[in-house]
Protein backbone atom coordinates (compact mmCIF):
# COMPACT_ATOMS: atom_id res chain seq x y z
CA UNK A 1 0.00 0.00 0.00
CA UNK A 2 1.34 3.46 -0.99
CA UNK A 3 1.63 6.12 1.81
CA UNK A 4 0.25 9.65 1.22
CA UNK A 5 2.16 12.30 2.44
CA UNK A 6 0.18 14.55 4.75
CA UNK A 7 0.70 17.82 2.00
CA UNK A 8 -1.49 15.65 -0.54
CA UNK A 9 -4.40 16.07 2.12
CA UNK A 10 -3.89 19.88 2.22
CA UNK A 11 -7.14 21.88 0.97
CA UNK A 12 -6.07 22.98 -2.92
CA UNK A 13 -5.90 26.67 -1.84
CA UNK A 14 -3.30 26.11 0.70
CA UNK A 15 -1.42 23.81 -1.90
CA UNK A 16 1.60 26.44 -3.14
CA UNK A 17 3.68 26.64 -0.43
CA UNK A 18 7.30 27.20 -1.96
CA UNK A 19 8.59 24.35 0.47
CA UNK A 20 6.23 21.72 0.38
CA UNK A 21 3.30 22.90 -2.00
CA UNK A 22 2.00 20.03 -4.07
CA UNK A 23 0.76 22.76 -6.37
CA UNK A 24 3.85 24.87 -7.01
CA UNK A 25 5.66 23.30 -9.86
CA UNK A 26 8.93 25.58 -8.98
CA UNK A 27 8.98 24.24 -5.59
CA UNK A 28 10.52 21.89 -3.03
CA UNK A 29 7.18 19.47 -2.87
CA UNK A 30 8.51 17.49 0.40
CA UNK A 31 6.17 14.55 1.23
CA UNK A 32 6.41 13.93 5.32
CA UNK A 33 5.16 10.85 6.81
CA UNK A 34 4.93 8.72 10.05
CA UNK A 35 7.91 6.19 10.45
CA UNK A 36 7.41 4.93 13.52
CA UNK A 37 6.71 8.01 16.70
CA UNK A 38 9.06 10.22 14.17
CA UNK A 39 8.14 12.19 11.01
CA UNK A 40 10.09 11.82 7.92
CA UNK A 41 10.74 13.27 4.83
CA UNK A 42 13.36 13.16 1.81
CA UNK A 43 15.03 15.76 -0.23
CA UNK A 44 18.27 15.49 -2.31
CA UNK A 45 19.66 18.80 -3.08
CA UNK A 46 20.64 19.90 -6.54
CA UNK A 47 24.09 21.05 -8.20
CA UNK A 48 22.49 24.84 -7.38
CA UNK A 49 21.21 24.57 -3.60
CA UNK A 50 25.46 25.13 -3.28
CA UNK A 51 26.81 27.44 -0.54
CA UNK A 52 30.38 26.85 -0.90
CA UNK A 53 31.67 24.42 -3.34
CA UNK A 54 30.47 20.88 -1.85
CA UNK A 55 27.91 21.75 0.86
CA UNK A 56 24.14 22.83 0.69
CA UNK A 57 23.41 26.85 1.16
CA UNK A 58 21.71 27.26 4.61
CA UNK A 59 18.47 28.57 3.82
CA UNK A 60 17.57 25.40 2.13
CA UNK A 61 18.39 23.71 5.03
CA UNK A 62 16.11 25.97 7.01
CA UNK A 63 13.16 25.94 4.59
CA UNK A 64 13.55 22.16 4.62
CA UNK A 65 13.16 22.19 8.34
CA UNK A 66 10.39 25.08 8.43
CA UNK A 67 8.10 22.76 6.10
CA UNK A 68 8.57 19.44 7.67
CA UNK A 69 7.90 21.20 11.08
CA UNK A 70 4.65 22.47 9.75
CA UNK A 71 3.89 18.87 8.35
CA UNK A 72 5.08 17.58 11.26
CA UNK A 73 2.43 19.47 13.26
CA UNK A 74 -0.20 18.17 10.77
CA UNK A 75 0.74 15.12 10.93
CA UNK A 76 0.18 15.41 14.91
CA UNK A 77 -2.98 16.57 14.66
CA UNK A 78 -4.04 13.93 12.49
CA UNK A 79 -2.34 11.27 15.15
CA UNK A 80 -3.37 12.69 18.12
CA UNK A 81 -5.59 15.72 17.35
CA UNK A 82 -9.48 14.89 18.28
CA UNK A 83 -10.52 14.84 14.91
CA UNK A 84 -8.69 11.84 13.81
CA UNK A 85 -9.92 10.91 9.94
CA UNK A 86 -7.18 10.27 7.88
CA UNK A 87 -9.10 10.76 4.51
CA UNK A 88 -10.17 14.03 5.12
CA UNK A 89 -8.38 17.73 4.33
CA UNK A 90 -5.60 18.02 6.82
CA UNK A 91 -4.73 20.73 8.91
CA UNK A 92 -3.01 23.23 7.65
CA UNK A 93 -0.34 25.35 9.56
CA UNK A 94 2.35 28.53 9.56
CA UNK A 95 5.11 29.14 11.08
CA UNK A 96 5.22 31.38 14.36
CA UNK A 97 9.16 30.46 15.57
CA UNK A 98 11.67 28.42 13.59
CA UNK A 99 15.14 27.88 15.42
CA UNK A 100 17.68 26.61 13.40
CA UNK A 101 21.38 25.39 15.06
CA UNK A 102 23.72 24.59 12.21
CA UNK A 103 26.29 21.22 14.06
CA UNK A 104 28.17 20.86 11.01
CA UNK A 105 28.52 21.66 7.25
CA UNK A 106 25.85 19.41 5.40
CA UNK A 107 27.53 17.59 2.22
CA UNK A 108 25.33 18.55 -1.61
CA UNK A 109 25.21 15.29 -3.26
CA UNK A 110 23.74 12.95 -0.85
CA UNK A 111 20.31 12.69 0.21
CA UNK A 112 18.88 14.68 3.22
CA UNK A 113 16.59 12.82 5.51
CA UNK A 114 14.55 15.12 8.03
CA UNK A 115 13.36 13.64 11.26
CA UNK A 116 10.59 15.38 13.38
CA UNK A 117 9.62 14.63 16.88
CA UNK A 118 6.41 15.88 18.59
CA UNK A 119 7.86 18.38 21.97
CA UNK A 120 4.20 19.65 22.72
CA UNK A 121 0.77 20.20 21.42
CA UNK A 122 -1.52 22.94 23.27
CA UNK A 123 -4.26 24.05 21.25
CA UNK A 124 -3.58 25.03 17.83
CA UNK A 125 0.10 25.32 18.53
CA UNK A 126 2.15 22.56 17.92
CA UNK A 127 6.19 22.19 18.79
CA UNK A 128 7.93 20.19 16.81
CA UNK A 129 12.05 19.14 16.73
CA UNK A 130 13.35 18.77 13.34
CA UNK A 131 16.76 17.05 12.20
CA UNK A 132 18.70 16.89 9.53
CA UNK A 133 20.72 13.88 8.63
CA UNK A 134 23.02 12.94 5.99
CA UNK A 135 25.17 9.71 5.43
CA UNK A 136 23.86 9.12 8.81
CA UNK A 137 24.93 12.25 10.70
CA UNK A 138 22.71 15.46 12.02
CA UNK A 139 23.78 18.47 10.57
CA UNK A 140 21.44 20.70 11.52
CA UNK A 141 18.12 20.54 14.29
CA UNK A 142 15.89 22.71 14.35
CA UNK A 143 12.54 23.95 16.68
CA UNK A 144 9.52 24.63 14.97
CA UNK A 145 6.49 26.46 16.56
CA UNK A 146 3.35 25.68 13.91
CA UNK A 147 -0.12 27.91 14.56
CA UNK A 148 -2.79 25.90 12.76
CA UNK A 149 -4.72 28.37 10.21
CA UNK A 150 -8.17 28.88 11.20
CA UNK A 151 -10.81 28.64 8.85
CA UNK A 152 -11.08 31.99 6.56
CA UNK A 153 -7.50 32.88 6.48
CA UNK A 154 -6.94 32.93 2.95
CA UNK A 155 -10.66 34.58 2.05
CA UNK A 156 -9.69 37.76 0.33
CA UNK A 157 -12.65 39.34 0.96
CA UNK A 158 -12.11 39.56 4.10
Amino acid sequence: MEKIAIQDLYPEDLSYCYGCGRLNEHGHRIKSYWEGDKTVARFTPESYHIAIPGYVYGGLIASLIDCHGTGTAALAVQRYGEDKNASREAARFVTASLKVDFIKPTPLGPELQLQGEILEMKGRKVISEIKVIAEGKVTAIGKVVAVQIQKGLTDTNN
